[in-house]
């Protein structure tokens, strides 16, 4: 029997994800119904504030992995300027703190850029975005440096040219070592998140803190939430280790 192409199984991941988190908000919200006070009563804020908090992280994650693409390549490009301003931004926004970022692209951007006027899910979106894409450079940088440089001669030799081997040689290998510190940036993306809550976004850490500060029961209103995130966390980090095991190391024997 012909074995499917590992990019065919995209739309059934597709569908099996979708319906993965589907059944995970309908039980969050089963269970936390029927939980007690002051748990129940607010079941819906708190499955709004994770639905907020997946939302932002998977566009997020999308958009930073492009993001990382990007400055990845434009750091290993041999032309001098490319590769200084992709440093540049690398150096700028791993060195400083992820709620600075999203502060300052939600107050100041506006301030410097007036005609630049975005919400709190916009702001947030674009600051995890450049702030995972930048972590991810490294990561896609170093997993293509990791492939042995024989390999680039010997493409080479064959009359290749550098975009193909590139894209035949380099990048199939690369994604075998740079797929398991991704994920683990999408994971901690996740948890990140949480920061987006300094700007008023209704996600899941605000939504328990709204609750907290509405009942002053901080101890169950805490668990409940650190208990939805370990949920996701879960969700996410099984549904990414699909993508590793079945996808793109298959068939790589």
């Amino acid at each position: 029997m012909q074995k499917l192409s590992k990019f065919a199984y995209w739309p059934l991941f597709i569908l099996i994800t979708a319906t993965c988190f589907y059944l995970l908000f309908f039980l969050l919200t089963f269970f936390l119904k029927f939980a007690p006070e002051p748990i129940g009563s607010r079941a819906d804020l708190f499955v709004e504030g994770a639905k907020i908090t997946l939302s932002l992280t998977l566009t997020s994650g999308i958009i930073g992995l492009f993001f990382g693409i990007v400055l990845g390549l434009s750091k290993l490009n041999k032309f001098g300027p490319i590769r200084y301003l992709a440093e540049s931004i690398i150096w700028i926004i791993r060195g400083t703190p992820l709620l600075v970022q999203i502060l300052f692209a939600y107050y100041a951007l506006p301030v410097l850029w007036p005609s630049l006027q975005m919400s709190e899910y916009i702001a947030a979106m674009f600051a995890l975005s450049l702030n995972v894409g930048a972590y991810n450079a490294e990561v896609i940088r170093a997993g293509i440096l990791a492939v042995p440089k024989g390999q680039t001669e010997a493409s080479l030799s064959l009359g290749l040219s550098s975009f193909q081997n590139m894209k035949l040689i380099i990048l199939p290998q690369a994604i075998k070592i740079i797929t398991p510190p991704l994920v683990n940036n999408f994971v901690s993306l996740l948890k990140d998140s949480s920061l987006a809550s300094s700007i008023g976004l209704l996600e899941l850490t605000l939504a328990g803190n709204r609750i907290s500060s509405e009942t002053f029961l901080p101890v169950p209103i805490i668990t409940t939430v650190a208990i939805i995130y370990l949920a996701l966390t879960t969700a996410i980090t099984f549904l990414t280790s699909v993508i590793e095991k079945k996808m793109f190391f298959r068939g790589s024997k």
